[in-house]
C-alpha cells in the first residue's frame, strides 16, 4: 500500500471519529444547584458588576411604566 494512501486513510478515519464524537450527548458542567453563583452580578464582565445590577433595578422600577424591559412596578423603586 502507498504511504500517501495509508495516511490519508489514518487521518479520514480520525476526522470521522472526531465528527462522531461531537453527535454525542452533552451533559451541562455546571449543575443546576451551582448557577445561582454564576448570576451573581459579580461575575458579570463589567467593572462594577454590582453598581450596575443596582443601576439596572434603579431603571426598570423607574421606566416599567412604559414596558422598556419587561420590569413590573410603578416609579417608585419599592420593589
Amino acid at each position: 500500500m502507498n504511504p500517501f494512501k495509508a495516511v490519508m486513510a489514518s487521518a479520514i478515519v480520525i476526522l470521522m471519529t472526531a465528527g462522531a464524537a461531537g453527535c454525542s450527548d452533552i451533559k451541562p458542567w455546571v449543575k443546576p444547584y451551582e448557577r445561582d453563583k454564576l448570576a451573581d452580578p459579580v461575575m458579570s464582565l463589567s467593572r462594577h458588576g454590582k453598581a450596575d445590577a443596582y443601576m439596572h433595578h434603579v431603571y426598570q422600577a423607574r421606566e416599567s411604566a412604559r414596558g422598556a424591559e419587561g420590569g413590573s412596578g410603578g416609579g417608585c423603586g419599592c420593589n
